[in-house]
Order: C-alpha cells, then structure tokens, then sequence
C-alpha cells in the first residue's frame, strides 16, 4: 500500500516542491504519501497504450489528455498554488478548462481520471483516491486491473459517485463524459510482453 509519512503539521506545495526529483511522493489533505517503485514494463505499457488512443481521440479538440508524471493540485482554483495540500500524480488524465493548465501543474479537478493498478497501490487507487476525487469534483474514474482484466468504472453524478460498475477489458468502451473516446481493448492487450500481465504485475 501506499505509505504515508508523520509530520507535525500539513505539508503544502511549497515543501512538496523542495523534495529530491528522484523522489515520487503525493500530498492529500496536507499528508505526504510514498508512491510505488517504478512500475513493470506491462504496466507502463498498459498506461502508455492507453494514452496513445485517448491523446488521438482528442487530436484537434479543446480537451488535453496528459499523461504521468505531472503535479495535479486539486484545491480551489484562486487558491495560492503553494498553499495547495492536496497534489497527486494521475497514471492518465484529461482536462478540458484551460484556466487549470500552467506549465508546471494542473490547479483543479481533471474531467477524467484512470489509474492503473499494481498490488502496491490497489487499496489507496480504490478508497483514498476515488473519495478525493469525488470530493475534488472529477467527473469521471476509471481503476484499470490489468491482472484481472477488468475496469471500475465511476461517474459523477449530483456531485457524487454512484456504485462502481465494472466491466470487462474486451472490445469497445468510451467514458460516460466522453462517448467520442472510443478504447478498443484488444488493441491495447496485444502489445503487451507476451508473458502474462498477472506474473509481471506481482512485482511492481
């Protein structure tokens, strides 16, 4: 699981900001979190795959899909950005204000989220995450298990999330928010390594 580190007081973007570049942390309400090792080459397949069709998908629109690592801050938009306590790093994200695009970082909630699970983070992706992003206001979540070969699914509606639904990484499926994206699974799953996602992901 992701571990958190004790400190007397919250952390903020400032001290966030002072940290070692080889050092990969997230802050949430004020606490600092240790992300996982690099991950598996599966892994970074898996995200980079899906990247690739998304980023396509949005070629010429106003939406921006990026992708890790890059510093979200999810705080109020007139916020000072080093008084921010919550900064996260989404595997992929997309965001359609460009008010919330700065060259160093994302200040507010993307409209799509997807993070591709390891054992290491499964439990903070699927509880600590998906409340803080409901409570930030993303419109969409997607958890990816490339174990499993399933996807959780939630959408935002009255400013929260309904029950998950979870579907299988076969044929075709496009976000709720997005019926234009349209992620063809068979395409993704044939270019990962051909020894299977599950063995590889044990150790990440």
């Amino acid at each position: 699981m992701a571990l958190s580190i004790a400190t007397d007081h919250r952390l903020t973007y400032a001290d966030y900001r002072k940290w070692p570049a080889d050092e990969r942390w997230e802050l949430i309400d004020g606490v600092a979190y240790a992300m996982a090792p690099a991950p598996t080459i599966s892994h970074q397949m898996m995200i980079g795959q899906l990247f690739r069709q998304i980023d396509q998908a949005l070629d010429g629109a106003s939406c921006r899909a990026l992708i890790a690592p890059v510093d979200v801050l999810l705080s109020a938009a007139g916020d000072a950005a080093d008084q921010a306590t919550t900064v996260v790093q989404p595997d992929i994200l997309v965001v359609c204000d460009p008010a919330k695009v700065t060259e160093n970082n994302i200040h507010g909630a993307p409209d799509w989220i997807i993070e591709v699970l390891s054992p290491a983070t499964a439990r903070h992706d699927h509880l600590t995450k998906r409340a803080l992003y409901e409570r930030a206001g993303v419109r969409e979540y997607w958890l990816v298990h490339p174990v499993d070969r399933v996807i959780t699914l939630y959408t935002l509606k009255d400013g929260i999330y309904g029950g998950p639904e979870i579907a299988e990484m076969a044929g075709e499926r496009s976000p709720a928010i997005f019926p234009e994206i349209v992620i063809h699974w068979q395409a993704i799953l044939e270019k990962l390594p051909d020894s299977s996602v599950g063995s590889a992901e044990q150790h990440a």
